[in-house]
């Protein structure tokens, strides 16, 4: 059934509540790999990891957003009036983030999500899926995802914007390597996407892969985590907004490679695979800080 994009854009916002702990918190930055070793120094107890896998030292790295409360319970909107896809073609084609305040460490929300936009890309469908969180105390972030969804487009949409970021045309002023644990799919996971696409290496096979993928959100955070910890000074309440687009895989074992440059503002960052010839990972990535 093709999409109906107006009856998608005019369904009413699904109402929810979240809530989240300190628990959740350390968890999701260990499925980061918060605290792990780096460059042969185990960073266990060093007192800047501890921000991150302490209760008494815990601050919020900004991309929780992605997985506060019910973790992937935005991709619900996918069953939006006006939506009916097949889940075999979706994917999640890149994710923005807008803080309005520090995220804290314990919380209960409201969370309203909706189908924000839907473009027609001819062979295939773009939906935004936005939802807006915020608690007794007023807004805390509104997020993004853009999802892609194969075989879909052709409804006779609006196309939609492009937006491809340019790199500057000089060297990086930071290159950090990140290594991904081979178990680091399988922690991240409890975080709540739940896709045997992370796990299960026959399932993985089932939809091309020779092994089971790191989440693409997964990437994104340990991103931010490496923006955060060299070129916003370990500050995580500096980060204003968050954007990404998801170009390619990367596997658990294998290492990212992050290279920003800073520019009044914000940092525009490239992240790629590091065994495979900087095979593109993340691109159009841009962090804007206060």
């Amino acid at each position: 059934m093709p999409i109906d994009a107006a009856r998608a854009l005019a369904a009413d916002p699904r109402q929810g509540e979240i809530d989240w702990d300190h628990k959740d918190i350390q968890l999701y930055h260990l499925g980061l790999g918060a605290g792990s070793s780096l460059h042969g120094r185990s960073l266990a107890t060093d007192p800047d990891e501890l921000r991150y896998t302490l209760e008494s030292r815990l601050h919020v790295l900004p991309s929780f957003a992605t997985v506060a409360g019910a973790g992937m319970a935005m991709l619900g909107g996918l069953a939006a009036p006006g939506i009916e896809v097949n889940l075999a073609n979706v994917l999640h084609g890149g994710h923005s983030l807008e803080l309005h305040r520090p995220i804290p460490v314990k919380g209960r929300a409201t969370s309203s999500s909706k189908v924000a936009a839907v473009y027609d890309k001819g062979k295939a469908a773009v939906i935004v899926l936005r939802s807006e969180v915020a608690d007794a105390d007023g807004p805390l972030w509104t997020s993004d995802a853009q999802i892609f969804v194969r075989g879909e487009g052709g409804f006779g949409g609006e196309r939609g914007p492009s937006v491809r970021g340019e790199l500057p045309e000089r060297a990086p002023d930071r290159t950090e390597e990140r290594p991904i644990r081979e178990e680091q799919a399988l922690l991240y996971r409890l975080s709540g996407d739940w896709n045997p696409l992370h796990a299960d290496p026959e399932f993985a096979k089932l939809a091309g892969f020779d092994r089971p993928i790191l989440h693409g959100l997964c990437s994104y955070g340990m991103t931010l985590k490496a923006v955060v910890d060299t070129a916003l000074g370990g500050d995580v309440s500096r980060v204003r907004a968050y954007r990404t687009r998801f170009a390619g895989i990367v596997f658990p074992g294998e290492t990212l490679r992050i290279r920003m440059w800073q520019e009044p503002g914000r940092v525009l960052v490239a992240v790629t695979a590091a065994e495979r010839d900087d095979a593109q990972v993340l691109a159009d990535t841009v962090v804007e800080h206060a």
